[in-house]
């Protein structure tokens, strides 16, 4: 790889938005680190993308596993001395025992929260001083609209009924994430966004969505991407901004 490529590390890419993130952003030239809870699966997720003509190497990363993130960023540390993007791209909703306020099962909210928002953060802060260390740093966090209090509480709301608290409080506590570092980093280069990829056709909904995957990581791509004048700790969608 050149020593002027930027190095992408994508959380939970084996499968949907994060294999097709690692995707684009190889063909953008980009040095894609592809995140796995199975080293065994990302080699061979990795491998076909390099059949591809992608630069791309897996590593082992799982967010329920701590150790993993201690070994995948000192490998990093190693390696490269760098991380210019962190995509927070894995995630669960566990759609039969989340649901409405009064039926969801607690257990299911917490082990939604440790994953999608505890998990997000510890990989958030092993990873940091090495963002620390690239010329411009991007973390863009993979989000949800059911993550917003606007949204939910939108009279208009085009799908009232999606109410999955677990889901739903792990991704507004994502955002939470994105507004306090971006401020902790104001006066840095590095820039902290979330990002709805829209109700996308993945095995996390059981291909419940109408948005292509294709389509549905336009928006991590856009803002890995995102040049030194753009946005920092706001949300979007491929559309634009999102109100929290």
């Amino acid at each position: 790889m050149s020593s002027h490529q930027k190095i992408a590390l994508i959380t939970g890419a084996t499968r949907g938005l994060g294999f097709e993130t690692a995707r684009q952003l190889g063909r953008e030239g980009v040095f894609v680190l592809l995140g796995a809870r199975d080293l065994a699966t990302g080699q061979e997720k990795a491998e076909a993308l390099r059949g591809e003509g992608l630069e791309v190497e897996a590593i082992e990363i799982d967010l329920n596993r701590p150790e993993t993130v201690d070994t995948a960023a000192s490998t990093i540390d190693e390696r490269f001395g760098r991380l210019d993007i962190l995509i927070n791209n894995a995630g669960i909703l566990l759609l039969d025992t989340d649901d409405f306020p009064s039926v969801a099962a607690t257990n299911t909210m917490r082990e939604t929260l440790e994953v999608n928002f505890i998990g997000t953060v510890i990989v958030t802060q092993k990873m940091l001083p090495l963002i620390r260390n690239a010329s411009s740093g991007r973390i863009v966090n993979v989000s949800s609209s059911v993550g917003s209090l606007w949204w939910n509480g939108d009279p208009g709301n085009p799908s009232p009924d999606v109410k999955w608290l677990g889901y739903a409080a792990s991704k507004a506590a994502v955002n939470m994430l994105t507004v306090q570092l971006a401020f902790e980093l104001r006066d840095t280069p590095i820039k902290v966004n979330s990002i709805c990829p829209g109700y996308v056709m993945t095995d996390l909904n059981r291909g419940g969505g109408y948005i292509t995957i294709e389509d549905g990581v336009k928006a991590s791509v856009k803002f890995a991407l995102l040049d030194d004048a753009g946005p920092t700790g706001q949300f979007f969608n491929t559309q634009g901004p999102i109100n929290w």
